[in-house]
């Protein structure tokens, strides 16, 4: 680990700086937790929270986006790891989604994906929803590394939030039955908790959405992903090996390239086959969203390939 790396963050830093002085007193400030050690970034504001703030302690940046099932394992592992390093480092959030240029910058392949900053250099870590055994090694490693480099300082706590802004709204009872199944790792609770939420409410989006990353998340368990890979590649015409091909590909946070299977497969099939794939790619669109452009684009390629 060291502080030589092939991203070059000054473009971006140079343009953060350009927003914050362009009109309107620059960009909100970045929401951060009550501890002050979690922070959400965005483009216009990276120079002043993370290349300023690496002067001083490590930043840890975190590339997520909603439909990443491994991101909703890892953020709260680094989250707790940052409460309990107590300052030591400072935990940057992005959304790769919204922040689009920061993900090209930190040449983000798939997420999640973890680089850390310190003295203004990248500094890359891992990728992946690794055990917190591991995440917790790269930080300690990233620490030392900081510290032989003049950078050991801890953060100051940040002013108390008050009881109104600290209390976050309940979730319905069974998504709230449904989250906590996923905390403990039962998957067909959490199945099982949406399905009645949909039962309840069938136009509850956030339930449908909850289904089926769920589904998802069932679909691909035990899967292994280099043999899956290689029955899809030799068999093109299979719906079957060519949906959990997809899945493991959007579960791997490579998007675009889950749709394009499906939408391949759709265009290369007939009658059931061709129902299956096309059912199933509707279905990944509920999990990415369907306020995400890259949906929007593929539902033209699926419609092209229909007809």
């Amino acid at each position: 680990m060291s502080l030589r790396g092939a991203v070059d963050l000054s473009a971006v830093a140079a343009q953060s700086q350009r927003r914050q002085q362009a009109g309107n007193g620059g960009p909100a400030p970045a929401r951060a937790s009550a501890s002050g050690v979690v922070v959400d970034v965005t483009e216009a504001d990276f120079q002043q929270v993370v290349v300023e703030q690496s002067m001083t302690v490590p930043v840890v940046i975190d590339l997520w986006a909603t439909w990443c099932q491994p991101c909703k394992q890892l953020s709260p592992v680094l989250e707790r790891l940052a409460e309990e390093y107590g300052g030591r480092f400072l935990l940057a959030k992005v959304d790769v989604d919204a922040n689009p240029r920061l993900s090209q910058v930190f040449q983000a392949q798939s997420i999640p994906m973890v680089v850390a900053v310190v003295k203004g250099q990248p500094v890359p870590l891992f990728q992946g929803a690794l055990p917190e055994q591991q995440v917790r090694a790269y930080l300690d490693e990233l620490l030392r590394l900081a510290e032989s480099n003049g950078v050991s300082g801890t953060l100051a706590a940040a002013p108390e939030a008050s009881a109104e802004e600290d209390v976050e709204p309940e979730l319905p009872p069974l998504h709230q039955e449904a989250y906590e199944a996923i905390e403990r790792d039962d998957l067909p609770a959490a199945a099982a908790a949406y399905e009645k939420a949909l039962a309840q409410n069938p136009s509850d989006e956030l339930a449908r959405a909850g289904q089926a990353q769920v589904g998802l998340l069932l679909r691909t368990q035990g899967t292994d992903p280099q043999a899956a890979r290689a029955a899809a590649a030799a068999a093109p015409t299979d719906p079957r090996a060519q949906v959990l091909a997809a899945d493991l590909d959007l579960l791997g946070g490579h998007v675009e390239d889950a749709f394009a299977r499906l939408v391949d497969t759709v265009r290369n099939t007939s009658a059931e086959d061709r129902d299956l794939a096309r059912a199933h790619l509707l279905e990944l669109f509920e999990i990415v969203g369907s306020g995400d452009p890259r949906v929007a684009a593929a539902r033209r390629a699926l419609t092209s390939a229909l007809f």
